[in-house]
């Protein structure tokens, strides 16, 4: 592995961190603007910072309303990567809070560097709903 993929790897696991602690901030930190997600057959863009602090509580709202807990990362592996950008492939479980799962997905996740800072920059997930 190189340090790049190890940094990209590193980056996915703090923001996955930061994910279900639902601290917005951490979110932030570990991407890169702007942040576009494919998901459902849509294209959504985060411009910046704010914007994705903006959707933290309709998102902790709506990952309450499905009955999640947490997530947890089931298998993680950079697929191509070359200088200042990685792609990895990610394969997550949402889960109850007694840790059940109740819906499982792969995503690939694409972590840039801008101007030394490495962030996640893309995602393409097939998660349903």
């Amino acid at each position: 592995m190189t340090p790049d993929e190890a940094t990209a790897i590193d980056t996915i696991q703090r923001w996955l961190e930061g994910f279900n602690a639902r601290d917005a901030e951490v979110q932030v930190e570990t991407f890169n603007f702007p942040h576009v997600r494919f998901a459902n057959g849509a294209f959504w863009t985060i411009e910046d910072g704010d914007a994705l602090r903006r959707q933290n509580e309709p998102g902790t709202a709506r990952l309450q309303a499905e009955g999640w807990g947490h997530t947890t990362l089931e298998s993680i592996a950079p697929v191509q990567s070359g200088p200042g950008k990685v792609h990895v492939a990610v394969h997550y479980a949402r889960r109850r809070e007694d840790g059940t799962v109740y819906n499982e997905f792969d995503s690939l996740w694409i972590v840039t560097e801008q101007d030394g800072h490495w962030g996640v920059q893309f995602r393409s997930s097939y998660l349903e709903g």
